[in-house]
C-alpha cells in the first residue's frame, strides 16, 4: 500500500503561480497510475497564470471560491465542483473570494514539464 500525507509533500510555487503539493506522481511513486494528483490552492484575490497543458486535467474544488476560466469560457467555482480542461485548452483559476480555494489537479497522462506552456 502506498499512503502518502499532505504535510509530507513540499509546498512548490508552480509554473502558474498556483501553491502546489504534488501528492502522486508515477515517475516519483510507486503506483502504476497513468495520472499525476496535486492538491492546490490560490492566496486571497489572486489568480493563476494563463496556461496550456498538451494532457487533460480535471479540477475537483474542496474549499473557498473563484472563478474558472477555459478556452474564452467562465464558470463559478466552488467546493464540491469539478471541471474537465481538454487537452491543449487555455486555462487560468481566479481566487475571488476572501479564502484559499484548495482543489486536486488530476492531469491524465501524468504532468510533464514539457507538456505546459504558460503565458
Amino acid at each position: 500500500m502506498l499512503a502518502k500525507s499532505l504535510s509530507a509533500c513540499g509546498e512548490i510555487l508552480a509554473g502558474d503561480k498556483t501553491i502546489l503539493r504534488e501528492l502522486l506522481h508515477p515517475s516519483r511513486d510507486p503506483a502504476t497510475i497513468r495520472y499525476s494528483l496535486a492538491h492546490a490552492k490560490l492566496l486571497p484575490h489572486t489568480a493563476s497564470l494563463q496556461h496550456r497543458l498538451k494532457t487533460s486535467e480535471v479540477y475537483y474544488f474542496i474549499s473557498g471560491r473563484g472563478r474558472m476560466h477555459v478556452n474564452g469560457d467562465t464558470n463559478a467555482v466552488g467546493p464540491d465542483q469539478a471541471v474537465y480542461v481538454p487537452p491543449g485548452a487555455d486555462q487560468h483559476v481566479e481566487n475571488t473570494g476572501p479564502d484559499d480555494p484548495v482543489f486536486l489537479c488530476i492531469v491524465d497522462p501524468a504532468w510533464r514539464a514539457e507538456d505546459e506552456e504558460v503565458f
